[in-house]
């Protein structure tokens, strides 16, 4: 029988934001972490993803549709003049540059189908492993396993088609820049000499004509720019909820979208755990705070990951940019060298605990570290505390 860890959670003041001093964050069990601070239990309602059963399933944001087709200049009539062969010369490079955007459109359409199609195929490989997660299977189920790897490098697929647009993009750039040097080109044309009235009057028109392309250019260089952005985003999004899912593949049940989707508050990475780039607090600033969670580990495999999550999400509804204070408590022991491992792993317990809220998506810069030892702790404890 699987045994889950004892998480309890209390009322946080808030103070010098919105919400009030006195206002509850979610509990899992009600349990107070000492018999002077009791805690009222609140439950934890599932998020309405849960409740339809795909938490993870948001599909790729749209592509754009655009089919930027163009039109090729109008045919003129030699007028034997300088100016007329230098119209000619023109309407040339402006036709070899109109050819140049009809490839690359061709391009951008059939890269948007295959995007579409490896995003498709990416999601129906995630729904398949949520929908075994959903009824609930065993730790470390091979079979999703291998299905987690393949959803793995569906997503890189469309990490790929993301590249081949970025590379696309370039190259419609340089066009851009050919463009207007063109249009400048066939603007200065109007001054000079030995020109007749037709000379001009075909100027006139490949004026127009260039500066449709130009426009036209510049509308395909938005589009796919806004494409890029967008799919980079998506992918950044689903790596992160992939991490997450490996997480509740190991434990056998369905977690969520990852916390990183759920934060949105700014925060610098840590070079290694414990090495705080945010300050701890002092066993003075925790006094009087209770827990959002706390974590006994009182016996081999406790298992936290997903109250923990649940716990964290809801912090993160709440107030999405919380930081996270995880601390190691150990019990007070007379005979230092009991207290003294208890310390130790106290510590090795926090470390574990912020390597799993790292696996969850959890900004590293949003949690910071620190032990203590307590009298009212009877084992080892991580407790973690908003900020």
């Amino acid at each position: 029988m699987r045994r889950l860890a004892i998480v309890s959670a209390g009322a946080l003041a808030l103070a010098g934001c919105s919400f009030s001093s006195d206002s509850l964050w979610p509990s899992l069990t009600g349990e107070a972490p000492s018999a002077e601070a009791p805690s009222e239990t609140i439950a934890i309602q599932p998020s309405a993803g849960e409740r339809s059963g795909s938490p993870l399933i948001g599909g790729p944001p749209p592509l754009g549709n655009t089919n930027f087709e163009i039109n090729a200049p109008a045919p003129t009539q030699p007028t034997g003049t300088f100016v007329g062969e230098k119209v000619q010369q023109l309407r040339g490079d402006l036709v070899r540059l109109q050819d140049s955007i009809r490839g690359h459109n061709g391009t951008l359409q059939s890269l948007r189908q295959q995007t579409v199609q490896n995003a498709q195929n990416y999601h129906q490989s995630v729904a398949s492993i949520e929908s075994r997660l959903q009824v609930g299977t065993t730790p470390g189920n091979p079979q999703l396993v291998d299905q987690w790897n393949g959803a793995q490098r569906q997503l890189e697929q469309v990490n790929t088609d993301i590249s081949n647009m970025n590379a696309l993009a370039n190259r419609v750039s340089a066009d851009a820049a050919l463009s207007t040097y063109l249009l400048e080109s066939v603007r200065a044309a109007y001054g000079l000499s030995g020109a007749v009235e037709a000379d001009h009057e075909n100027l006139s028109v490949l004026e127009d004509e260039t500066n449709q392309t130009v426009v036209l250019i510049d509308r395909l260089l938005t589009e796919l720019s806004d494409d890029i952005r967008r799919q980079s985003a998506y992918v950044a999004n689903e790596r992160n909820d992939l991490n997450t899912m490996a997480v509740a593949i190991k434990n056998g049940e369905l977690f969520g979208t990852s916390l990183a989707n759920r934060s949105f508050g700014g925060g610098t990475s840590l070079a290694a755990p414990g090495a705080n780039s945010i300050p701890a607090p002092s066993a003075a600033g925790l006094a009087g705070r209770r827990p959002l969670v706390v974590i006994r580990f009182d016996r081999p495999g406790v298992e936290y990951e997903q109250p923990l999550y649940s716990a964290v999400r809801r912090a993160l509804e709440r107030r999405p940019e919380a930081i996270f204070d995880v601390v190691a408590v150990s019990p007070q022991s007379a005979n230092q060298g009991r207290a003294a491992l208890n310390a130790n792993q106290a510590k090795r317990n926090a470390q574990t605990v912020f390597r799993s809220l790292q696996e969850l998506g959890l900004p590293p810069g949003r949690v910071a570290l620190s032990a203590q030892s307590a009298p009212d702790a009877r084992t080892n404890e991580v407790r973690i505390y908003v900020r």
